[in-house]
């Protein structure tokens, strides 16, 4: 195997081969002389029909925005690919690759640290950050399915991001078949809803119980041959069985967490048991601290109480503990979960060796073939730009949580499943929609927000000068017609009027209006319950009796007329901690 394998050549390590050009600051392969090879690889060719790649492989962008259909894929979530595809000759650039613009000059050690960073809001994703050049020289380990259009159509680096992380526990790989069921369809053992803030500054990890009791939607599924397929859905389910279940994809996860929350993930990432071996092995371990001794002969971990260093086999016994810490439950092993992830993501920001280019080329082996991406995440920029975007988190301000829940009573007196807390869920839903932090952290826009908030302030208008169209811009239907009725009959805003549908959906309810209405605005704002950042100021329409009027548009963050849509200021009181943070499991 050649040098641009994942093997050696005349004893070269790939990774020596990566040399930092001064001229752009960016590490470049060199090849020897005698590898009749292009210094950089080149794109790839899309695949050709019967060219033996799996079910649901990438669909790779050409010239420039534009993808091509995500291949089909099989009733399974595809296994990493083994070897990467050999033979095929370079091409010349195309699209947005071709134009690349001449990167800034940045120090070797800047650099790393920002390749690196993303390991602060989660591993898989760290990982990709880190090593993304040779990436592109290992495209072929990683894997992707179609979203079906349950997400948002991949992150956006100027707004919030939210990414469904998803853990399998599909028996693939070795020494895994001895691991609990080994005919599993790879259900969604382990669940993190990954948000982070606009600003950068704080992110919220939620974990999502695996026997939390939902309802699954219908799920439109791509198929092996290019159709499309509805899965049923089902009512009164375990939440892990949204995956693998009747053939259900990572997309149907996304649906019913969407669902279940109101956050539409803009992408899903999907790993299994081989992540946690190769990726602690990869940094030679991460700290753990038990507050007892554990024999837990189901996970086969055992440890006494203390600190440890713990990787390979052993780490994953470690997250797939359960029986022997808290109450015994899946509760119990997200606490786990969450700590190891917390002790990964310090390893990873102290380690000194990930300015070597041989550390990064190892972490990227490790998490690429272990790591199931959607099709909007499937291109090497792609990666690197979450990866960078990520980067800009503090770890002190990564929060680790869990969906409220309470014991399900349908269970009678031996508690298998858990079934939401309406009365705590709600909130951290609400905040986590309303990008509010659940760590106390300055926040960068906050010059912004008070300027949102200034827009409220002011004489208002009375009631009965009210004038404004209503729009329902994503409500249920029927909810400007309602709140027509709500605001003439209950609230005296008699100068108001149905517009119909919006031209396009809204995430959130807004009112334009003209600087001359200004005091109208904040009148009707009292009224709805809306919040500064809801007002925008703007133009006014001409109503049916040809006079200048608001425009109230209902988003689909409208639950009802008479319902404040002030968002929190405050995320709600949970059980939490944060990356920084030692914690010992009991």
């Amino acid at each position: 195997m050649d040098a641009q394998g994942r093997g050696r050549a005349d004893n070269i390590d790939p990774a020596d081969q990566w040399v930092l050009n001064p001229n752009t600051g960016e590490y470049e392969l060199r090849l020897s002389p005698s590898a009749a090879q292009p210094p950089v690889p080149g794109p790839r060719r899309p695949s050709a029909p019967g060219d033996g790649r799996a079910a649901g492989g990438r669909a790779r962008r050409q010239g420039g925005e534009n993808r091509q259909p995500s291949r089909a894929r099989g009733t399974e979530v595809p296994a990493p690919r083994a070897a990467r595809r050999r033979g095929a000759e370079p091409e010349a650039p195309q699209g947005r690759r071709a134009s690349r613009r001449p990167a800034k000059k940045t120090s070797r050690a800047k650099k790393a640290l920002l390749w690196t960073g993303g390991s602060m809001a989660f591993v898989l994703v760290a990982v990709t950050a880190a090593g993304y050049l040779y990436i592109k020289h290992l495209n072929d380990n990683i894997t992707s399915v179609s979203d079906d259009g349950a997400s948002t159509g991949g992150f956006r680096k100027d707004e919030a991001i939210n990414i469904l992380l998803i853990g399998t526990d599909k028996r693939t790989g070795k020494g895994n078949e001895g691991y609990g069921d080994a005919g599993s369809a790879g259900h969604a053992d382990t669940t993190i809803l990954l948000h982070v803030s606009k600003d950068r500054s704080n992110a919220t990890a939620l974990s999502i119980p695996r026997d939390l009791i939902v309802d699954i939607p219908d799920c439109p599924t791509q198929q092996e041959d290019g159709t499309q397929k509805v899965i049923p859905g089902a009512t009164g389910v375990r939440f892990n069985t949204s995956l693998g279940q009747d053939d259900r994809t990572p997309s149907c996860t996304m649906r019913t967490v969407t669902e279940l929350t109101g956050i539409k993930p803009d992408d899903f990432m999907v790993a299994d048991f081989n992540a946690v071996k190769t990726l602690t092995e990869a940094v030679d371990g991460v700290e753990v601290c038990l507050a007892k001794d554990i024999d837990d002969p189901d996970s086969h971990l055992k440890l006494p109480k203390g600190n440890h260093k713990i990787s390979g086999e052993q780490a994953l016994a470690f997250v797939r503990t359960r029986h022997s810490v808290g109450l015994g439950g899946d509760l119990s092993r997200i606490q786990l979960q969450q700590q190891f992830l917390g002790a990964l993501m310090r390893k990873l920001k102290g380690n000194a060796t990930l300015t070597s280019p041989t550390k990064m080329v190892k972490l990227a082996e490790a998490g690429t073939k272990a790591l199931t991406v959607d099709d909007k995440l499937d291109d090497i920029n792609r990666l690197k730009d979450l990866g960078l975007e990520l980067g800009k988190l503090n770890p002190k301000n990564l929060t680790f949580t869990t969906l409220p829940v309470k014991d399900n009573p349908a269970d009678g007196t031996v508690h298998k499943t858990v079934i939401v807390d309406q009365a705590l869920a709600p909130q951290v839903f609400q905040a986590i929609q309303n990008d509010v932090s659940f760590t106390d952290v300055k926040k960068k826009e906050k010059a912004a927000k008070d300027a949102q908030a200034a827009r409220l302030k002011g004489t208002q208008a009375p009631a009965s000068e009210v004038r404004v169209r209503v729009l329902n811009g994503g409500a249920q239907a029927g909810s400007a017609q309602a709140v027509l009725g709500w605001l003439q009959n209950g609230q005296g805003v008699t100068k108001s009027e149905n517009g119909g549908n919006a031209p396009g959906k809204l995430a959130k309810t807004t009112l334009e209006y003209a600087p001359d209405q200004a005091a109208q605005a904040r009148r009707l704002a009292a009224i709805m319950g809306l919040s500064g950042a809801a007002l925008k100021p703007g133009e006014s329409v001409t109503n049916a009796q040809g006079l200048p009027a608001m425009t109230l548009t209902l988003g689909e963050d409208f639950k009802g007329a008479g319902i404040s849509l002030t968002p929190p200021t405050k995320a709600p009181k949970v059980d939490k901690s944060t990356a920084d943070k030692v914690k010992c499991a009991s």
